[in-house]
């Protein structure tokens, strides 16, 4: 079983109800990084019988730390159609709510498709050399990343002025081991940044997303002809003022196809 799996893995406790446990694979500073918690919530729907199709939405609020150790997910189905359904899910541990999320699954078909934007030209990814993080930052081991521009500045050196760093990257990823590219791996992978105040500035500063809202576009199969292959990923922000900041993102295939895009929220702190 691939680590993903293995660390997203559910055990129904009742209807609607399912019980985990965290791993340490996807660990950053005070508990999981984002992109982990959000394929947990996802897998809850996923797994759910009543679900129609696949998700095309999900929104992520991040209340608190998910601490080591289990946790239970609630998920409930607010209401749904021959078309779409939306879901509800919290996720919990003890009495306090760690992460909320609204999901919109879709039963999808054939229709108008039209491409309006162009992956950016870029190095293949074999060309480029993985990047490697320190211990510290547990969850960066679980992936493979290849920066083709603005690669993370993580040696603590504060930057200002003139010598701010860019805010936008621009990378290849994919898991680490391999494995094929599904709508779970997916959900994680959109929140495989550095957030972008750390990489402008060179940093550390108490920070971290609160909410994040990733679209997936790509169909079943589109995924599937995926395979194991590299994602390019993209992002950049906009604006930084008072305790927060703007962070957007593109996922392409390896064909050239809009896989996903997103936008989230980060609170940052003085």
């Amino acid at each position: 079983m691939h680590p993903l799996d293995q660390a997203t893995a559910l055990t129904r406790a009742a209807d609607g109800l399912w019980d985990g446990a965290t791993s340490d694979r996807y660990w950053n500073f005070a508990g999981p990084f984002g992109g982990y918690l959000a394929a947990l919530t996802l897998n809850a729907v996923l797994k759910d019988e009543r679900r129609l199709g696949p998700p095309v939405a999900q929104t992520v609020n991040y209340c608190g730390a998910l601490a080591k150790g289990a946790f239970r997910i609630a998920t409930t189905l607010e209401r749904g159609g021959k078309a779409t359904q939306h879901w509800t899910v919290r996720l919990t541990q003890g009495d306090a709510v760690v992460t909320t999320a609204s999901i919109v699954c879709a039963n999808r078909r054939e229709t108008f498709a039209q491409a309006v934007t162009e992956r950016p030209a870029v190095p293949a990814p074999e060309s480029l050399t993985r990047f490697v993080a320190a211990e510290r930052f547990a969850w960066i081991g679980a992936y493979d990343f290849r920066f083709v521009e603005g690669g993370p500045v993580l040696d603590g050196q504060p930057r200002q002025g003139e010598g701010l760093g860019p805010s936008r990257t621009v990378l290849w990823m994919r898991d680490a081991p391999e494995r094929p590219l599904d709508h779970l791996a997916l959900a994680s992978l959109a929140d495989c940044f550095i957030l972008r105040l750390l990489q402008m500035r060179g940093k550390l500063v108490p920070m971290s997303t609160v909410s994040m809202t990733t679209y997936f576009h790509a169909t079943d199969a589109e995924l599937a002809a995926q395979g194991t292959a590299h994602l390019l990923g993209v992002a950049d922000s906009k604006r930084f003022a008072g305790n927060f900041h703007d962070q957007v993102m593109d996922l392409w295939g390896r064909d050239g196809r809009l896989i996903a895009t997103g936008i989230q929220t980060v609170w940052y702190k003085e």
